[in-house]
């Protein structure tokens, strides 16, 4: 069965948003002991999408900029928490050189950023989860959807 012009630009709007979760299994290779480099792989199927298809209808230009908005923003923020943890880290390192500062103390410190940043990654994984499959389905639907704390890179 053919599908409709406006079906196929409805369907191509939807994998915008659904291609950032291809990062998903190859994060899993990583468990199996594989190494493997992820940081931007979480935009670079929307980019490929709507560099593709974004002359073809203005419905796909604006849901691949929304989608690769919301994954740079993603990646913004994860780049801002890493490195203000990391000046964290130096700090408490140089507070324990300089003063007489346990070493039970500085694991529990160090104990707290690395579990703040887990539940970070965690929750940013969740959000985006849960916000690109809301997302996919109102592109799907022809619904306009902007997603939540989205910096507007590309306008």
């Amino acid at each position: 069965m053919r599908k409709s012009p406006e079906q196929q630009v409805r369907i191509w709007a939807m994998l915008c948003h659904l291609s950032a979760l291809l990062w998903l299994p190859l994060a899993g290779l990583l468990f199996l002991g594989i190494p493997l480099y992820l940081p931007f792989m979480n935009s670079l199927g929307p980019l490929i999408i709507w560099h593709w298809k974004k002359t073809k209808d203005p419905w796909i230009d604006f849901q691949g900029k929304e989608s690769l908005n919301f994954q740079l923003s993603l990646i913004f923020y994860a780049f801002i928490v890493i490195t203000v943890l990391l000046f964290l880290v130096v700090l408490t390192f140089g507070i324990a050189m300089t003063t007489t500062l346990i070493a039970k103390s500085l694991e529990t410190i160090l104990n707290s950023f690395l579990v703040f940043f887990c539940a970070f990654i965690l929750f940013l994984m969740i959000s985006q989860l849960f916000l690109v499959n809301f997302a996919a389905i109102k592109a799907y639907k022809g619904q306009y959807y902007r997603y939540p704390f989205t910096i507007r890179f590309l306008k």
